[in-house]
């Protein structure tokens, strides 16, 4: 009687594996002739977009700021065109924020050292896809982390500072 070592078992689950990729075993389902082939997932129609598309809703900001707003950009060109007051100073403040391997739109990390102000109601929601991934963000001004965060994407945010400056 054949003994059945780990090693040996590990031998058989590879060599079964290897079996079904390579397409030697045929379900028993399939009769003979049917193919089975390996192909990619359907495109979906955000996949087909050229270039980024994000929608941003600014709301109690006050005045002209509050509304929802289109910019479609390039990344690393810094211009593109939509419904934003200043689409181009908008796809640079993205690009501005962009590096590789991170979240451009990445929340403020949960248990820093933030400053207790208090920036105002203001409340933006960024959704669309930038530099190929999905954007999904929101923003508040509820503490200085929270208000670095949202004037590091002004203009494609509010410059809710305008008046305050001589």
């Amino acid at each position: 009687m054949l003994q059945v070592t780990p090693l040996r078992r590990l031998f058989l689950t590879a060599s079964a594996a290897t079996a079904v990729c390579a397409g030697l075993v045929v379900p028993s389902g399939a009769g003979a002739g049917t193919a089975y082939a390996l192909s990619p997932p359907p495109v979906r129609d955000e996949d087909q977009a050229r270039g980024d598309h994000l929608v941003v809703t600014v709301r109690r900001a006050g005045g002209r700021a509050d509304g929802t707003y289109e910019v479609y950009c390039r990344p690393g060109r810094g211009r593109g065109y939509g419904s934003h007051p200043d689409v181009s100073g908008a796809c640079r403040a993205v690009d501005r924020n962009t590096r590789w391997g991170r979240d451009t739109f990445a929340p403020v990390p949960a248990g820093g050292l933030c400053t207790m102000q208090y920036g105002g109601p203001a409340t933006a929601h960024v959704t669309g896809r930038w530099a190929g991934r999905p954007v999904d963000a929101t923003f508040d001004r509820s503490n200085g982390c929270a208000i670095e965060r949202w004037e590091r994407f002004v203009p494609l945010l509010p410059d809710l500072h305008v008046g305050d400056r001589s």
